[in-house]
């Protein structure tokens, strides 16, 4: 009997071992299942993008002449006014800036920030960096220009005295702001220096072939969320490397204006996003020209341009057509013509309707007792091959349309002196567009086409005397109206930019040609 007792308590013994082991091991199972899923968690919180730099010379961006290296250095150091994705000046590390008068600005700063090396950011900063643009030739040095001094008010407000009062001045504020006491310790033009910025990101590790950025988790932006935890910038030595790269996908975004990108990267395994560039080409037509001061001829002229035809057989289609200076995306103009102004009929008409006659090929007419034909002469810079290419795609069309159009090529110092001169009937000109949406060029005095309209001064008067919104938006729909109806220029045509990028990219894509990164915080692999 006592032989059966203890038989009963060993089996009840093995059966308790058993059930413990079992949940033992179905514990260790699930915390393991766990340990893997919040491990796979971890992994899909860490949010990070690769870029690449070709031909790095300097992290500092006011030495640096590398575009690929002006870009990136945008996400580490900021600027008093920024660029939005519309082209806009919005704030930075300025909050707000007023013109006392025509040549005088007060700048008011921001209060909260600090630079990644834990000291104040203030308006001796600005003064610091201001100095360096006027003394050491930067590619931001042209944005002083027209600045004579830089008044220090007190630490968080300073003034700009201009030489001569320039519209939008503020467009001109976007250049990078650097410390002044980082640099009290360091060697400003030691190219080898990584200065502390106060941007989104800051630089974590610096080594031969890469540098990380990791986000700024002082950045005094306190309401945009910066999704994109860490950039790997990989260093390349050439650009051709820096697109192989892209190939095999090593770098997730590359961005050009190179139209044959293609050739380098091919055409599958990726996305993108192509936009309007900076390069606006035009043709001038001389108001003051006999011939040319007549709206009608000028319209006829614009009429008998195929941009379409110069896009597909210049450019390969790889441009833009183009009907207005600032059709690219500024936040002044958003309306985009569907048509590209092309219509033979219609400017037959036109020419028919104020006496002149189609003979012998040629639209003529007679003045002052003798014939006149629409003969003009359109300059264009040799050294440009593409220019004359265009050049000669205008002139066979206008031929083909009663036009007689003899081509002048000049050399660059010739063609210079002809703009300065205004010494010519009509000159093909390309020019690259700057952020501020200003359009003295186009028609303020002494612009390119001699030209002259009371409306015109008016509403630019009245833009640059005005800060709101509604009216500069309605003043430049007229603007674009009268550019079209006058013809004192005809807008032909502007690059592309295009941004190349990892089709496992997720994010919304804002890139300009300005800043190709501009939202860059919202993406990520």
């Amino acid at each position: 009997m006592k032989s059966n007792v203890f038989k009963y308590i060993f089996i009840i013994f093995v059966i308790i071992i058993v059930i413990v082991a079992f949940f033992v091991i179905r514990n260790n199972e699930n915390e393991q299942q766990t340990e893997e899923e919040t491990t796979s968690v971890d992994e899909e919180i860490v949010r990070e993008i690769r870029l690449g730099i070709a031909q790095c010379d300097t992290l500092n961006p006011l030495l640096t002449n590398n575009k690929n290296v002006q870009d990136i250095t945008k996400l580490i150091y900021e600027p008093l006014v920024d660029i939005s994705s519309d082209y806009k000046a919005t704030p930075a590390l300025a909050t707000e800036w007023a013109k006392q008068d025509a040549t005088t600005y007060i700048i008011k700063l921001r209060e909260n920030v600090k630079w990644s090396n834990g000291e104040r950011f203030t308006s001796a900063d600005v003064q610091f960096t201001y100095d360096r643009l006027k003394e050491n030739s930067s590619i931001y040095s042209s944005n002083l220009e027209h600045v004579t001094m830089l008044e220090v008010v007190d630490d968080y407000t300073v003034k700009m005295y201009l030489d001569q009062e320039v519209p939008f001045f503020e467009y001109y504020l976007t250049f990078p702001i650097l410390s002044k006491t980082f640099y009290d310790t360091q060697d400003y033009n030691d190219l080898n220096i990584v200065p502390v910025g106060t941007g989104k990101y800051v630089v974590n590790n610096v080594q031969q072939n890469y540098i990380t950025l990791t986000k700024n988790t002082n950045w005094w932006d306190r309401d945009t969320e910066l999704s994109l935890e860490k950039i790997t910038v990989n260093i390349y030595d050439s650009i051709g490397e820096l697109y192989n790269a892209f190939k095999l996908g090593n770098v997730d975004l590359v961005s050009t204006d190179n139209t044959n990108i293609q050739q380098y990267i091919g055409t599958i395994g990726y996305s993108t996003k192509e936009i309007k560039g900076r390069t606006h080409d035009f043709l001038v037509l001389n108001t003051q020209n006999t011939l040319l001061a007549n709206q009608e001829v000028r319209r006829a002229i614009s009429y008998s341009v195929d941009k379409n035809n110069i896009v597909s057989n210049v450019f390969q289609n790889k441009y833009y057509t183009s009907s207005f200076p600032l059709d690219y995306g500024s936040w002044v103009y958003q309306e985009q013509d569907a048509s590209s102004g092309y219509n033979p009929e219609q400017a037959n008409q036109l020419l028919s309707q104020n006496g002149w006659s189609y003979r012998n090929s040629y639209w003529q007419k007679r003045i002052n007792n003798r014939t006149q034909r629409i003969e003009l002469n359109l300059i264009v810079k040799a050294s440009d091959s593409t220019q004359v290419s265009v050049a000669e795609n205008i002139r066979t069309q206008l031929a083909s349309q009663g036009f007689r159009i003899t081509i002048q090529q000049y050399a660059d110092e010739q063609y210079s002196r002809a703009i300065q001169n205004k010494s010519y009937d009509m000159i093909l000109c390309s020019m690259n567009l700057s952020p501020n949406p200003d359009m003295s060029l186009f028609f303020g005095n002494g612009n390119l086409a001699n030209y002259t309209n009371e409306e015109v001064t008016n509403l630019m008067d009245e833009i640059k005397n005005t800060t709101d919104e509604a009216t500069i938006k309605n003043d430049y729909t007229r603007l674009a109206e009268i550019y079209k109806t006058d013809i004192p220029y005809i807008s032909l045509y502007t690059n592309k930019y295009t941004i190349a990028y990892n089709t496992e990219l997720v994010g919304e894509m804002n890139s300009n040609w300005f800043n190709p990164l501009c939202g860059i915080e919202t993406w990520y692999k």
